[in-house]
C-alpha cells in the first residue's frame, strides 16, 4: 500500500514539473512583404568594391617560388636543430626575413665586386697609358731627331709639346755624353741623382721642375711664357755643349 502511494505521488510531481517547462509555440501568420530592388541599385552594388568578394589569384613568380623553397629548407633545418616542433615566435619571424637578408648580402657582394673590377680596370688603363708614353719616349730618344720635333711643335704653336720635346732632347744629349744611363723604368729624380757635376745638377733640377709643372700639370703656355721657360733649357744645353 505504501509503495503504491509513493508511485502515485512521484508521477504527479513529474507531471507538474514537465508542465512548468513547456513553452507554447506562437505562429506568425502576417503576410510577407516583398521588397523589390531596381536594376540601377543592383548595378550600384555590383560596381561597389566593398561588395566585391571575388578572390583574384595572382600568378606566382620565380621569386615567390625561391622564397618558399628557401623558407621550407630553413624551416626543416631549424626543426632539425631545435626539435620536431615548428619554429614559433622570434625564430619564426627570423626565418621569414632570412631570404631578404641573403638578398641584401648578395647585392652588397655584387656591388663590391663590380666596384673593385672597375677600379682594377681604371688602374690597368693608367698603367697601359704610362707604358705607351714611356715607349714613345724610348723611341724618340733612341731614334728621332728631337730638334726637328721641337721646331714642328713651335710651328703648330703647341708650346707644351715643345717643352716636352726639349726635355727629352736634354736627356738624349746627357745620355750620349754618358752623364746618365737612360732606361725606360727610371724617373727624372733618378737622373738627377746620377749627375755628378754640380754645374749640371742645378740647371737640370730647374728644367725638371718646369717640365713637371708644364707637361704633367697641364699648364697652358703662350709664346711669351714658352720663351721664358726656353731660356732655362738653352742655358743647360750650352753648358752640355761646352763639356763635350
Amino acid at each position: 500500500m505504501q509503495q503504491l502511494l509513493f508511485v502515485l505521488l512521484f508521477g504527479l510531481s513529474l507531471s507538474a514539473s514537465l508542465g512548468q517547462d513547456t513553452i507554447p509555440i506562437t505562429y506568425d501568420w502576417e503576410p510577407l512583404e516583398v521588397v523589390e530592388i531596381s536594376e540601377d541599385r543592383l548595378e550600384a552594388y555590383r560596381n561597389d568594391p566593398a561588395f566585391d568578394y571575388e578572390v583574384v589569384k595572382t600568378e606566382r613568380t620565380w621569386w615567390d617560388d625561391f622564397k618558399e623553397w628557401l623558407g621550407n629548407v630553413l624551416l626543416r633545418f631549424f626543426e632539425w636543430v631545435f626539435g620536431a616542433e615548428k619554429a614559433v615566435g622570434f625564430l619564426a619571424n627570423f626565418i621569414r626575413i632570412i631570404p631578404y637578408i641573403l638578398l641584401g648580402v648578395l647585392i652588397f657582394i655584387l656591388i663590391k665586386f663590380f666596384l673593385k673590377a672597375n677600379a682594377n680596370a681604371m688602374e690597368l688603363a693608367k698603367k697601359d697609358e704610362s707604358l705607351v708614353v714611356l715607349s714613345e719616349e724610348e723611341h724618340l730618344i733612341k731614334n728621332e731627331d728631337i730638334q726637328v720635333l721641337i721646331q714642328k711643335a713651335l710651328t703648330a704653336k703647341d708650346y707644351r709639346l715643345a717643352i716636352r720635346y726639349y726635355y727629352l732632347f736634354i736627356l738624349q744629349k746627357m745620355s750620349a755624353k754618358n752623364l746618365i744611363e737612360w732606361q725606360l723604368q727610371k724617373t727624372n729624380d733618378d737622373y738627377l741623382e746620377e749627375l755628378q757635376s754640380k754645374e749640371l745638377k742645378g740647371p737640370f733640377r730647374t728644367i725638371t721642375r718646369l717640365y713637371d709643372y708644364i707637361w704633367y700639370g697641364s699648364f697652358s703656355l703662350d709664346e711669351a711664357k714658352y720663351q721664358r721657360a726656353e731660356r732655362a733649357f738653352q742655358k743647360l744645353q750650352q753648358t752640355l755643349d761646352r763639356n763635350a
